[in-house]
């Protein structure tokens, strides 16, 4: 409910309800009036994803896009090609869910325009997140082969981004793919480390990377962290973009240790574009975490183990079937020693 909203606007209703450091589920229980007006919630997103209206996880690109690469897996299996992901997207994507660089990609396919040039064709938003949000399941089947989940991933971003675009998503896959075989949830500092070894070392997006994980080492609070990425990065790139956002994802899952709370917490009051960014940090945790049950209740409980979707014979489909399918659709793991520091 407060993607879109600037970093005071955030802070400001977090600390309404004293929910800030942040904790749980935002509210408007208690929010004063003019703090609304000033700061209002995302149209789209407040009347599901309020504390007290959450009735089910309700339908979201972040969430809409995996939901279409296990449709890829299951029809097309691991050598997919960027053409296969296109003519999924026509067949089973509506128009009227993609946004930005996804968007303007499906518009060159209806334009006869093939991939990768769907990618540069009029898009001004081939560097922004869009290609990070559909990274997961290339790394969640892949567990411990993060060179594979990012090769994957860098065939699926390249229908819509381009350079730190394709990289952001490239970094997440291999990230989560090392997350999937981790033992602890300080594990994440390798599973980062991982993500760095797949992409250009001199990238825009991995200076970035680096620089937020340096900051979140040296800073107790992360408000302070949050504040100089801010000054790094906002001034020079839109809210949606791949750059900080990765950043912020990177600083918040390691100023955490990789906590799923934390995690989740730190990446969501961070600001710019939170639905993906908390949704991102917390598919890396909850790998960390092992097991759901180590999740808490609070979060997954209102969820009520379904999902909205205009995914076609997904809606209404629970986590624990879709976590079966990923399951069944994974590459079976061979152990093999992680990077060291």
């Amino acid at each position: 409910p407060v993607e879109k909203l600037p970093l005071e606007g955030i802070r400001l209703l977090a600390a309404a309800t004293g929910n800030r450091p942040l904790n749980s589920y935002f509210t408007a229980k208690g929010v004063a009036p003019e703090l609304l007006a000033a700061h209002p919630w995302n149209r789209r997103s407040a009347p599901t994803s309020l504390a007290e209206n959450i009735d089910g996880m309700p339908e979201d690109d972040d969430l809409n896009y995996p939901l279409l690469d296990l449709l890829l897996l299951q029809r097309h299996g691991r050598d997919f090609t960027t053409t296969d992901v296109a003519r999924l997207w026509l067949d089973e994507l509506p128009a009227g869910r993609t946004f930005t660089a996804e968007r303007v990609a499906y518009r060159n396919l209806l334009l006869g325009i093939e991939p990768p040039h769907t990618a540069r064709h009029r898009n001004p938003f081939r560097e922004w997140i869009g290609a990070l949000i559909r990274a997961d399941v290339h790394g969640w089947t892949n567990p411990g082969d993060p060179g594979a989940a990012a090769e994957q991933a860098h065939r699926d971003a390249t229908l819509t981004h381009t350079t730190n675009g394709v990289y952001a998503a490239m970094f997440t896959a291999a990230v989560i793919a090392q997350a999937a075989v981790a033992t602890a949830p300080d594990d994440i500092h390798a599973c980062l480390r991982t993500g760095l070894t797949v992409i250009p070392p001199k990238s825009r997006l991995a200076e970035a990377v680096r620089h937020a994980v340096q900051l979140a080492r040296v800073h107790e609070d992360f408000d302070t962290v949050v504040d100089e990425l801010h000054a790094t990065h906002a001034d020079t790139h839109h809210w949606v973009h791949a750059v900080p956002n990765t950043a912020l994802i990177a600083a918040a899952l390691t100023h955490a240790d990789g906590d799923f709370t934390g995690s989740i917490c730190r990446a969501v009051s961070g600001g710019w574009d939170t639905d993906s960014n908390g949704a991102t940090a917390g598919s890396v945790a909850a790998l960390l975490a092992g097991a759901p049950a180590a999740l808490p209740d609070r979060w997954t409980t209102p969820l009520k183990n379904r999902l909205a979707t205009s995914v076609a014979n997904f809606n209404g489909t629970g986590f624990d079937a879709l976590a079966r399918l990923t399951h069944d659709l994974t590459h079976p793991y061979t152990p093999r020693e992680a990077p060291r520091p």
